[in-house]
């Protein structure tokens, strides 16, 4: 672990350029080192930074580039003749893996590099990478693995990933013997016992690195073992902590006016930060969403009369484009990028002298990264600004600010891995090359999120793959792996091999279509646009279908006119001045408030004698809170009841962030519905929810005492919840990710691709079938846990029910408090964009203030 700034990267590369410099090309045979990235811009700078020293020292060595943006014909070559260190992502790994040439390619690799380690293991790209990891090792048997991070909370986890790990024993395969494992030796796993793990080293980064903490002599020689001093143990590669490094120079920006207690554009800061970036030499100004990006970029050049050179970053823009934006902020040619999380892991430009952040960070990690990417220099401290958007973001920036003085870290647990991305590999590993499931288990369960992997989960997988499971086994397009008479498993013919390539991937996002700049031509409805002119990037399908001809948005930066709909293409003009662009919204995850966070939040609001470091406008909103109502304490909950406009609401405040408050206003409305209350709706934030309904609430608890208790019981995540998630629209949404990762459902097909549509109907009708004939079918084990770790937050709302036992503060209310105005400005809120929407947010504040104050 180290700072960043402190040249992990690099030396991280060190021990494989010294092997490299001291053997003949003529010597060499397939990769020596693979570099993985969570990002493809991270992979084309770091191939940047590392060409330099390789060109200055006169090094013989190949360095080169494989992501998603890499054209086919090289990536083939890349097969053919493969260059010395490749740096790639996690998807093009998983594919190098699955390929027929995977044994030759790999079989003298020397060395993996796993750069921003923290960001790669906690989501489902983590487990494709484990699996990868665990082929690697086996293929290359004497393989070392480095990990490098700067941000990292349980150092010990990531150590685990890196190294293959002792299997665990599998329970019994039957009186039968194993399903689908009669391989070879027709022996279980238990029976053949565990695989020798292969050794390897790992450089966890936090700063320089010190003497004693400097690469063996031999750099790629495996780490000395406990009784020589390594300390890794078993299944744990060795750690190198560097220290020290400046200290960041984090501020939150000042505004002299009061920011609404909604709201996510940060328009009236916008003047403040464009004079930020006149002060500066470079600046990356980062948002937490494109559509934020969008509305930044124009906004900062509309106020841009220096004509400062501002360029605009982030994922649905097309990669010739953001290729342009990355050299030229790498040659100095920029004063500013507005960019997404695109930029955020890594990156290495020395003139970026500032970080300025719209929003609150929602994370103590991930604002370190992000400000890490200002003065990316140990000695000198990285220089940034948070700005909140809203009087709530200021509490969390407060909170923020105190966690990056303290150097604490909030990255999320580790995984227990997926079994819809597990089902991915077993097909990949069927392309590459005839399996036996005997070996493969043993290799899975190496892999640290799988050792945990039954064998009965095991035989669930590849039978899936086999044959798509019990409910599907009667359609042959679901078998895509047959078993010959050796025994081994293999992929059933090259279209489905072909199949798995063009589909392979953990990251489902909605289905897009191209935006192409055509010529200024206005065309009559109906009329057939020709496929010309340069591509700006992708929306999303469902915001293209409701634009008709004529309509104007903002896209890479500009106002575009919409011309047509040319299949999976949006033909567009550039829009003439006194137009009202719209903004695409995208379906991408927002990022959630961390539990670390959100227990600050909690501390600071409780304890008045901290409210004189927040501006006066928070402090202000805070005491007026107090006279109306009450401030909760940290681990208490607040539940206000008050009657408007003919309904009444009931408003809670856990501070748990809005995936949990989403869950817990889903189960309350139904026990709610089951007391007679008729609740109508609800809304929620990151802070708290508000429920309404058309029967006075206050008079149940007032009737009965334990009425509040029983509502927020824990046992609501029992029963309720199943009950919930069998008629909920929203499994369907997480089980149609499921079945497009696990290969049940391909989106894009040889010469064709399918729209979100079509797959939306396809994967409905399957989870039909799966549910009436099949529930514990694996996609729906899969779906279940998806939904349960990620989309509801139910381990965190969990925590927060037990936290709040006999801890419930009630407040009857004759009107609305000030603290429920900012949760009630979600209900009903329009899909405007822009000033329009803070417009709009405006008025209803100033309104539902206005009955809150009296």
């Amino acid at each position: 672990m180290a700072p960043t700034g402190a040249g992990k990267t690099l030396a991280g590369f060190l021990p494989s350029l010294v092997a490299l410099s001291g053997t003949k090309a003529s010597q060499r045979k397939g990769l020596h080192t693979l570099y993985v990235s969570p990002l493809k811009a991270l992979a084309v700078d770091i191939a940047r930074n590392l060409e330099a020293p390789v060109t200055e020292m006169g090094l013989p060595v190949r360095v080169e580039t494989r992501t998603g943006d890499t054209p086919a014909h090289k990536r083939t070559r890349q097969i053919a003749r493969p260059p010395d260190i490749l740096l790639t992502t996690p998807e093009q790994l998983a594919l190098l893996i699955a390929h027929r040439e995977a044994s030759d390619l790999l079989a003298n690799l020397r060395c993996v590099i796993l750069d921003e380690l923290h960001a790669l293991v906690t989501s489902k790209r983590g487990d494709l990478l484990s699996l990868a990891l665990a082929r690697l090792h086996r293929l290359s048997p004497g393989l070392t693995a480095i990990g490098l991070s700067a941000t990292v909370r349980e150092p010990d986890e990531l150590r685990r990933y890196l190294m293959p790990q002792a299997p665990l024993p599998p329970p019994s395969a039957g009186k039968g013997g194993p399903r689908v494992s009669e391989g070879r030796s027709g022996q279980s796993p238990a029976e053949r016992g565990p695989t020798a793990p292969t050794e390897a080293a790992a450089f966890v980064k936090t700063a320089p690195v010190p003497e004693a903490g400097l690469p063996s002599p031999d750099p790629l020689r495996a780490p000395p073992s406990p009784a020589e001093g390594g300390g890794g143990g078993a299944g744990m590669a060795d750690l190198v902590v560097v220290k020290g490094g400046a200290a960041p120079d984090l501020r939150m920006l000042e505004s002299n006016r009061p920011l609404p207690l909604a709201g996510h554009t940060a328009h009236q800061s916008m003047p403040a930060i464009y004079e930020l970036i006149r002060q500066h030499r470079t600046v990356l100004v980062f948002v937490n969403t494109r559509l934020q990006a969008e509305y930044t970029f124009q906004e900062l050049w509309r106020l841009n009369d220096d004509v400062l050179p501002i360029a605009l970053h982030h994922g649905s823009l097309d990669a010739q484009q953001r290729r342009r934006v990355e050299a030229a902020m790498a040659a100095g040619q920029l004063r500013a990028i507005v960019c997404t999380a695109t930029l955020d892991l890594g990156i290495d430009w020395g003139d970026v002298d500032l970080v300025v952040n719209i929003g609150a960070p929602k994370g103590a990690s991930r604002i370190m990264q992000r400000i890490g990417r200002a003065n990316h220099r140990m000695d000198e401290p990285s220089k940034a600004y948070l700005v909140p958007a809203n009087r709530f973001e200021i509490l969390e920036c407060r909170a923020a600010l105190d966690a990056v003085e303290a150097a604490a870290q909030d990255t999320p647990d580790a995984r227990t891995g997926a079994l819809d991305v597990l089902a991915q590999h077993v097909l990949g590993m069927a392309c590459a090359d005839a399996f036996d499931p005997l070996q493969l288990y043993e290799e899975i369960v190496s892999a640290a999120p799988y050792t945990g992997l039954t064998w009965e989960d095991f035989e669930a997988v590849v039978d899936y793959v086999a044959t798509g499971g019990y409910a599907l086994r009667a359609y042959e397009r679901f078998a895509k792996i047959l078993r010959g008479p050796d025994g081994l498993w293999r992929v059933r013919d090259a279209r489905t091999a072909q199949q798995y390539r063009m589909n392979i991937g953990t990251i489902v996002e909605s289905a897009k279509v191209k935006v192409r700049l055509v010529r200024s031509v206005r065309a009559k409805p109906g009329t057939i646009l020709p496929k010309t002119g340069r591509v700006l990037g992708e929306i999303e399908e469902d915001f293209a279908e409701t634009l008709t001809v004529g309509d104007t948005f903002l896209f890479s930066g500009e106002v575009l006119r919409f011309e047509g709909l040319m299949e999976d293409e949006a033909m567009v003009t550039r829009a003439g001045p006194g137009t009202d662009p719209a903004i695409p919204s995208y379906a991408g995850s927002k990022f959630p408030l961390s539990t670390f966070l959100a227990a600050r939040v909690r501390a600071l609001i409780a304890d008045p004698f901290e409210w004189d470091r927040l501006p006066k406008q928070v402090a202000d909103y805070l005491v007026q809170q107090r006279s109306r109502s009450v401030l909760p304490g940290p681990r208490d909950l607040l539940v206000e009841t008050y009657p408007r406009a003919k309904r009444y609401y009931l408003s809670a405040f856990p501070f748990e962030g809005r995936l949990a408050h989403q869950t817990l206003g889903m189960l309350l409305t139904r026990r709610l519905e089951r007391a007679s209350l008729r609740p109508l709706g609800f809304a929620a934030n990151d802070y708290g929810l508000a429920v309404w309904m058309t029967r006075d609430i206050s008079e149940a608890i007032a009737r009965e005492p334990g009425f509040l208790a029983e509502l927020f019981a824990q046992d609501m995540l029992g029963d309720d919840l199943e009950a919930w998630l069998a008629e909920s629209a929203m499994m369907k949404r997480t089980f149609r990710q499921c079945a497009v990762i696990a290969g049940l459902i391909e989106r894009r097909h040889p010469g064709q691709k399918k729209t979100g549509r079509q797959v939306t109907i396809s994967t409905d009708l399957v989870y039909d079938v799966l549910r009436k004939h099949q529930p514990d079918h694996l996609l729906l084990r899969a779906a279940r846990q998806d939904a349960a770790t990620g989309l509801l937050d139910v381990r965190r709302l969990g925590m927060m029910l037990e936290r709040i036992q006999g801890r419930i503060i009630h407040r009857a209310l004759d009107r609305v408090s000030p603290l429920s105005v900012s949760v009630m400005l979600e209900i009903g809120r329009e899909k405007v964009y822009g000033e329009g929407a803070d417009e709009i947010l405006a008025e209803a504040e100033a309104q539902l203030l206005e009955e809150a104050l009296g």
